[in-house]
């Protein structure tokens, strides 16, 4: 059985929700399908704690042209998800999500780490904040990248396990367990039930 954080030792948290955008929930190739599966949860979490939900958005460039290294490769293959092609309202987060921000807030990123340019970061510390609770897709991605950089920078985390998503079923598992295993000390794997019933003691 996991063992539970109290509510007292969350100490200063923050809920980051990553990438729940209309990009990835409508009919474009980078379709997630069962974004739809775990939105109710993420809406929980997001509706409950609005003041300490930051949600990301990953913003694709206008074009291929002038992109580093192999992010140029990277957006020649997926032209029609630049923002030349792609049309403006793609890159905003679902609804409901959309309307709880203000109090909650939006963190635009150009890659699939949140961290890359130092600002979250920045934001974080100047709140004090020690514990992350992380939602959103894709797991094996943008959430993975999220993650990893989170315990780089010695923030504890929180996952919840049924309120993050992914386009493949088999890597999303994959990942789910690399991170319960190999990072036990450093995060916690949880339900979106377990985590508000802590968090609401």
């Amino acid at each position: 059985m996991a063992k539970l954080f109290k509510a007292e030792s969350l100490g200063h948290w923050r809920h980051l929700c990553v990438d729940m955008q209309k990009m990835f929930a409508e009919d474009t190739p980078w379709h997630v399908p069962w974004m739809d599966k775990v939105s109710p949860e993420v809406i929980e979490v997001a509706g409950r704690h609005r003041d300490r939900t930051i949600f990301t958005r990953f913003i694709p460039p206008r074009t291929a042209a002038g992109m580093p290294g192999t992010w140029a490769a990277y957006y020649s293959k997926w032209w029609m998800m630049t923002g030349e092609h792609l049309p403006a309202d793609m890159v905003e987060l679902i609804q409901p999500l959309a309307e709880l921000v203000p109090p909650a807030q939006i963190h635009d990123k150009r890659t699939y780490s949140p961290w890359f340019d130092g600002t979250l970061h920045a934001r974080l510390q100047r709140d004090q904040v020690s514990t992350l609770v992380i939602s959103g897709g894709e797991t094996d991605v943008c959430v993975l990248a999220a993650t990893l950089g989170a315990i780089d920078l010695g923030y504890r985390v929180i996952l919840l396990k049924d309120a993050v998503c992914s386009s493949a079923d088999d890597s999303h598992d994959a990942s789910l367990e690399l991170l319960g295993e190999r990072f036990s000390v450093q995060l916690q794997l949880m339900t979106t039930e377990m985590f508000l019933a802590e968090a609401s003691a």
